[in-house]
């Protein structure tokens, strides 16, 4: 129905030729556009009644009484339902760190949140199928999991700036929720979240489109292809620029697929854009002493790389 729409506007209605870079970068855009919007709206509702299980206060306390490995695994997971950015979610990094959440463990959370949600998993799953939304989540995952447990390992509270563990936490109160008092939550949470990243989605697939219709397949296959031994680095260091949430670089990586990218360096890609960030890195900084913020971003972007190289040799 949705294909036939965009069919209809861009062939029929406008009146442009298939197979022209107009035509088909225009099809593309309504199509994934119109695909995109009805999946999120769909799904981040249901997750939102998940997610009032899950308040921050009950988050903490949850996570404050695992061990390590047992809460890095639990605070990944937990990441899942908590679509932060990698700068909104800062905040509440902040917010395990002071309330005694083991430091290892609340970096599981500060990684998962941006890279591995339902953001991720809906279009992932709407582009891609079930199978590489599954891969990205389980690899997402295991970054997660790992990079935490490695930083938890280096015992680096010291490095973690002093006002935040001088922070006195209260403890509030959890306030149960009807069912129609969640479904009224769900339905302004989807609402909310869609009116903040309503235009990293119109960017994303513009971006996506362009990419689509206008850039020869064979460039992409000679700089990024599985002939190139570094097209996997070289596409983590270019994705920690380009800030951006699941919502907006996946329409992207759509496109670079279809134009012949190895899986594997499009996985590394979006990983790289969506957990490490100049922004981040920047909030970070009032946060992080210098050695832990370069211990973060380099275990992560290491961990990113291997997974790039591993689906590139196994896909």
């Amino acid at each position: 129905m949705l294909k036939q729409t965009a069919d209809y506007l861009t062939f029929d209605l406008l009146g442009l030729t298939p197979g022209t870079h107009l035509g088909e970068s225009l099809n593309f855009f309504l199509y994934d556009t119109a695909k995109i919007f009805l999946l999120l709206a769909t799904i981040i509702f249901v997750v939102a009644i998940i997610r009032t299980s899950f308040p921050p206060e009950k988050t903490k306390r949850l996570l404050s009484r695992k061990r390590e490995y047992v809460g890095n695994v639990l605070a990944a997971l937990l990441g899942i339902v908590t679509p932060f950015c990698s700068c909104s979610a800062v905040p509440l990094f902040i917010g395990f760190v002071e309330s005694g959440v083991p430091l290892g463990v609340t970096f599981s959370f500060l990684i998962s949140s941006p890279m591995v949600n339902e953001v991720a998993l809906i279009m992932l799953w709407g582009l891609f199928g079930w199978k590489i939304a599954l891969i990205y989540i389980g690899t997402g995952l295991l970054v997660a999991i790992v990079a935490g447990i490695i930083i938890g390992k280096l015992k680096m509270e010291k490095y973690v700036q002093d006002y935040v563990w001088e922070i006195q936490v209260g403890t509030a109160e959890i306030v149960e929720q009807t069912f129609l008092e969640r479904l009224g939550y769900a339905r302004e949470y989807t609402l909310s979240l869609l009116k903040k990243i309503w235009p990293y989605v119109v960017v994303g697939v513009g971006l996506g489109a362009f990419i689509h219709g206008y850039v020869p397949a064979d460039f992409l296959v000679r700089w990024a292809g599985r002939d190139n031994p570094f097209a996997v680095p070289v596409a983590v260091a270019l994705g920690v620029p380009l800030y951006s949430n699941a919502a907006g670089v996946i329409p992207i990586v759509h496109a670079l697929m279809e134009k012949g990218m190895a899986i594997g360096t499009v996985l590394a890609f979006m990983m790289a854009v969506t957990a490490l960030s100049v922004p981040e890195a920047i909030i970070l900084k009032n946060v992080l002493k210098n050695r832990l913020l370069v211990i973060f971003f380099g275990t992560v972007a290491v961990a990113i790389v291997l997974v790039g190289y591993l689906f590139n040799a196994i896909l």
